[in-house]
């Protein structure tokens, strides 16, 4: 019933009992999401070990190396189906160097991704204007701003580059009104969800550990916002899914 586009199974304590929860929700399908060359081999290992489970290989903002060249060694795997996680973080980096080699390592990768023709997944936070540049830089590029948390004006502009706005369970919390005019605004045909896991838990599980049967309770809150049946948001957000991931098979 529903898919989880975003999740560190890595991460999680036990990441096979997270699974079976997971699918007892209708969370049958999800994406495990590599965010640094150390622990790229586990998430590969979640994705080779498990149906319904493919992965993505990038350099997060938040580990750059300044080179994620690296990255290009796995993009012809079958189960890997979009690059990322990648993109800008400037909440806490100040630095002009800092900043300098994640906008590097980001454009890295955005033509990684043009290269071999895959969806990339961008985190954005504190970085608009540049996120956008680079992003409308690879016009050929498709690809999701995950977790969103800015401004509707940033989703707009990214919307037109024909990329995907995914909502995570900070929708739920009681200051996230920002979220959640994005949420209602994005139209169907670009939303996706996710959970974030073992981050962000969503309400009522706040608190917890997140893990990616958590998934089905904010696609409730969003039904609920947006006014549609949970079933509807189900089926067209995971429709949306493999329209972007269309090596997911």
């Amino acid at each position: 019933m529903f898919v989880d586009s975003h999740c560190h199974l890595n991460y999680l304590e036990n990441p096979e009992a997270a699974l079976a929860r997971a699918r007892a929700a209708g969370v049958n399908e999800l994406l495990c999401i590599g965010v640094e060359q150390a622990a790229i081999e586990e998430v590969l290992a979640m994705a080779e070990n498990h149906s319904g489970v493919w992965a993505s290989v990038g350099e997060h903002p938040g580990s750059c190396s300044g080179d994620a060249a690296w990255v290009n060694r796995y993009l012809d795997r079958s189960d890997v189906i979009a690059v990322g996680e990648m993109g800008l973080d400037y909440l806490y980096v100040d630095d002009n160097k800092a900043r300098a080699e994640q906008r590097h390592t980001f454009a890295q990768q955005l033509q990684l991704a043009e290269n071999h023709a895959l969806p990339v997944i961008v985190h954005t936070r504190s970085a608009e204007v540049d996120t956008l540049a680079l992003i409308t830089e690879f016009p050929k590029v498709r690809g999701v701003l995950h977790c969103f948390t800015e401004s509707w004006a940033m989703a707009e502009q990214a919307l037109a580059e024909d990329y995907y706005i995914s909502i995570s369970g900070i929708v739920t919390f009681k200051n996230a009104a920002q979220v959640r005019e994005v949420a209602e605004r994005v139209p169907d045909e670009r939303l996706l969800i996710e959970t974030d896991a073992p981050w962000l838990a969503p309400v009522p599980h706040r608190g917890k550990k997140n893990e990616p049967g958590f998934v089905a309770d904010t696609a409730k809150f969003l039904a609920d916002l947006r006014g549609v049946e949970v079933a509807e948001l189900a089926q067209f957000t995971r429709e949306n899914f493999f329209r972007l991931f269309n090596r997911a098979v």
